[in-house]
């Protein structure tokens, strides 16, 4: 879930502008102003990096060619972010289609998302079910870096289950190892059995394709898993894996959020959906 912190639309909005002001005065003596709101300034760009394969009122700035299996298939969406996209305007994003809202919290154990208060806080209000994940850091204890998620994360009745977000962070400049399988598995089980006493329920397991076979996550019987797949469907980079959500795209576009999104797709139909909710949310 590393994101990125590019807003496209913000220099492509001020291309736009400046190209509708030249137009406008072509032809005339007295040149126009262009003005777009900065949401109509997001709307022209969402309109103009339209992708097949994903709901329409979506856009994704680096589209792929879904095959018979695209993420349109299914029909809860929901997004993830970090500080980078910014206070998130979750009415506009709900009424775009958001179904639900990750957030990053907490890393390590002591680093915190200056963001997570307010969009969760925001995402509530607006009526969007939201969570929180961590991102594991490999040079700390796993007890040590449960008990900073729970001091950071209060418990709320209705909020999604946590995220443990495990993959390699190759752009950390304080800690490169790569823990042997068998002590990340260890770490897994750790986190997850602390984790789950506090709240209640157990956190879903968000991974990618290579730190998954590299550690064998798939002996980890009862866990519930988040993958990454932004090139094909889930099925054909985690063969007989079962999963709740797909993360099928980095660089995803919705109104309300600033710069490209994390965009994820729920496993099941509505009423799964609904029965999911009922027996994962924080009680």
């Amino acid at each position: 879930m590393i994101t990125t912190s590019p807003r496209p639309w913000v220099r492509a909005g001020a291309l736009i502008v400046a190209l509708a002001a030249t137009l406008g005065g072509c032809g005339s003596s007295a040149p126009r102003t262009a003005t777009l709101s900065a949401s109509e300034t997001q709307a022209l760009y969402i309109r103009e990096n339209r992708a097949s394969g994903i709901p329409r009122r979506f856009g994704d700035t680096k589209p792929h060619d879904w095959g018979a299996i695209s993420p349109q298939r299914y029909p809860v969406h929901g997004l993830d972010a970090a500080r980078y996209q910014g206070v998130i305007n979750w009415h506009e994003a709900r009424d775009a289609g958001i179904r639900f809202g990750y957030l990053k919290a907490t890393e390590g154990g002591d680093v915190l998302d200056p963001a997570f208060v307010q969009n969760a806080a925001g995402a509530r209000a607006a009526g969007v079910p939201v969570g929180a994940y961590h991102f594991y850091y490999f040079c700390r204890p796993a007890h040590e870096q449960a008990a900073w998620f729970i001091a950071n994360v209060p418990k709320r009745r209705g909020d999604l289950p946590p995220i443990l977000d495990m993959e390699w962070n190759h752009l950390s400049p304080t800690c490169r190892i790569r823990p042997p399988a068998a002590e990340v598995r260890a770490s897994i089980r750790e986190f997850s059995r602390i984790v789950e006493r506090h709240y209640g329920t157990a956190p879903v397991i968000y991974t990618t394709p290579d730190f998954y076979a590299r550690n064998d996550l798939g002996s980890l019987r009862g866990t519930e898993f988040w993958l990454r797949s932004v090139t094909a469907h889930p099925s054909e980079r985690y063969p007989d894996e079962r999963w709740s959500f797909w993360q099928y795209t980095g660089t995803g576009l919705v109104p309300g959020v600033r710069g490209p999104v994390d965009l994820n797709a729920f496993a099941g139909n509505e009423a799964n959906w609904q029965r999911w909710l009922a027996a994962r949310s924080q009680g």
